[in-house]
């Protein structure tokens, strides 16, 4: 039996380092070679300070701020608990879900990712054409021309993987740095 064991204990031993310490370790390494903003969170700061991350959505909900997509964490936005609500298609709680955040966010038709939370619950994007439906509501709490806030937002949209995959959609801290920069 020992002479099973000892291989045994090796094998385990051998593949935790490789592939629990040295390979985790490698590619963490070739990471913040290759692409160190990215690895590094890709972290946004203004005037010297942190103010959030491009690839992590924030909780925005005062008036004067692009909102977000609703987030399925609890709080909401929380990197820590990364998850999607697992409420299936037929769920009342998931529907009522849905028409609440649809009331919320204005008239109808509301943009389908504005009354669903991203499997993730931490997406920093949403769709221009649901941006550009907040730009009268964000005009109005900061005293701005329509024409200004559009800027601001068209200021941090990204066109679609080689002009097609996809729609335009807009980083909204970005957005959000950008009126904020508008507004000064």
């Amino acid at each position: 039996m020992i002479s099973q064991l000892r291989p045994a204990l090796v094998m385990i031993g051998a593949f935790t380092a490789l592939l629990g310490l040295a390979y985790p370790l490698a590619m963490t390494g070739l990471a913040q070679v290759v692409m160190p903003v990215q690895a590094g969170g890709s972290l946004v700061s203004r005037d010297g300070v942190v103010v959030g991350s491009g690839l992590i959505g924030q909780d925005f909900t005062r008036p004067e701020y692009l909102h977000p997509r609703p987030s399925a964490t609890e709080p909401a936005y929380n990197a820590a608990a990364s998850t999607g609500s697992n409420l299936g298609p037929s769920s009342a709680a998931l529907l009522a879900q849905v028409r609440d955040r649809a009331a919320a966010f204005g008239p109808m038709p509301v943009p389908s990712e504005m009354a669903t939370a991203s499997a993730s619950g931490l997406d920093p994007h949403i769709t221009l054409d649901a941006a550009l439906r907040q730009v009268d509501r964000i005009a109005a709490a900061r005293w701005l021309p329509a024409d200004t806030v559009t800027a601001a937002i068209r200021s941090a949209t990204t066109r679609p993987a080689f002009g097609v995959v996809g729609a335009p959609i807009v980083n909204v801290l970005g957005a959000n740095l950008a009126l904020d920069g508008a507004a000064r």
